[in-house]
């Protein structure tokens, strides 16, 4: 199967050691592309230095949710200086999370909008990260009603990205109704090794309906270890777990959904 991780951090210090082994095992196993995200501007920093060394990889530059508060005017500018870099292909990683809440909702929101706006402003699609607490969806309400306030599913946006979604919203997690209505918008949805985790079982009824070209995998790399993975540090070349998940759920061969993987991921992160 061909295959893509659409969101590993490999400039995470778990693989300052080895990072070149692993991204040579990831190219063995058959990964073809591999986006690696920020999450402040010293990691979209070293993202784009990765991706100097390795030229079939791809950088975003952007802030996360847990950095929000965090971020200050220097750190911002820095972002806004990278987003245009032409090896950068997305904004992010940004997002809420009001599961472990290392910001203030109120900061997460304000630095969502600014992120969203980037991603508008350079036509690059915002990658999204999304967490509420168990048994609740406060930060999927939110995320949704921030994307429809920036402009996300409007004509002008689509008249800007053409046939490309505006955002991914990155290792899925939330019920079928939240699916249904980012799809709505126009936007791809990406399953990672959350999908095998208990809490997470409408992520299976989520991959039955999303759009054969608004599909991805990743890893999280080095987070979300799928089952048959080391639990100890997760590897871009695990992503195929995922990836045949995904070909079970949808009753897909696996050879078909790969190649559909590398097309939308293609046409979802293209490069200037």
């Amino acid at each position: 199967m061909r295959l893509v991780d659409s969101h590993c951090h490999l400039q995470a210090d778990r693989f300052a050691a080895d990072v070149d082994a692993v991204v040579e095992r990831a190219r063995e196993a058959g990964v073809e592309r591999i986006l690696v995200p920020g999450w402040n501007a010293e990691s979209s920093r070293a993202a784009l230095d990765l991706v100097a060394r390795h030229s079939w990889l791809d950088a975003s530059a952007g802030v996360h949710p847990h950095d929000a508060a965090a971020v200050d005017a220097a750190g911002w500018r820095e972002i806004e200086t990278m987003a245009r870099d032409p090896w950068v292909v997305a904004i992010g990683e940004t997002g809420l999370d009001f599961d472990r809440a290392f910001s203030p909702p109120a900061a997460q929101v304000e630095n969502l909008r600014r992120n969203l706006a980037l991603a508008l402003e350079t036509g690059k699609p915002a990658i999204l990260h999304c967490r509420s607490k168990a048994g609740v969806r406060d930060a999927q309400d939110t995320l949704l009603l921030e994307l429809v306030r920036a402009g996300f599913g409007s004509d002008a946006v689509v008249a800007a990205f053409g046939a490309r979604p505006a955002a991914v919203i990155h290792s899925f997690s939330g019920p079928v109704d939240y699916a249904r209505d980012m799809l709505a918008l126009g936007l791809a949805i990406s399953f990672s090794g959350l999908v095998f985790r208990r809490g997470e079982e409408a992520s299976a009824d989520v991959a039955r309906i999303v759009p054969t070209e608004r599909l991805l995998v990743e890893t999280d790399a080095p987070y979300l270890s799928p089952p048959g993975a080391p639990r100890q540090r997760n590897e871009p070349e695990w992503v195929r777990l995922t990836a045949d998940w995904a070909a079970a759920q949808r009753d897909e061969p696996g050879d078909a959904l790969g190649a559909s993987l590398v097309a939308n991921y293609e046409a979802v992160f293209g490069r200037c």
